[in-house]
């Protein structure tokens, strides 16, 4: 299908999975992994408030900068590394097919 990528997810376990996403709907990659039935809480619904839909982005093509919540939240993680990002703020578009991101722990 033509209006969608891949994102490969890694596990706790180390494992990955690859999710298919539709680039036409505004879909988060926190949206797209709950759709997946993976375990990623998101307590707050994708405000940037709560910081537990965490991912640390371990490859992809250029990604927007962090909005000044978004940055404010990751400053707060104690293990969030330079690439850490909250997934609910990483809209779906083409540039991310093949994106990997790894599920990082709860705050």
């Amino acid at each position: 299908m033509e209006d969608t990528i891949n994102i490969h997810v890694e596990l706790p376990d180390g494992s990955r999975v690859t999710l298919e996403a539709p680039t036409d709907m505004g879909l988060s990659v926190m949206e797209v992994m709950k759709a997946n039935e993976l375990n990623v809480p998101a307590i707050c619904g994708g405000m940037a408030i709560c910081a537990t839909c965490h991912v640390e982005v371990l490859e992809s093509g250029e990604l927007p900068e962090p909005n000044d919540d978004e940055a404010y939240m990751l400053e707060t993680l104690p293990h969030a590394t330079y690439s850490s990002r909250l997934s609910c703020q990483l809209r779906i578009s083409p540039d991310m097919d093949g994106m990997v991101v790894r599920l990082m722990p709860e705050a």
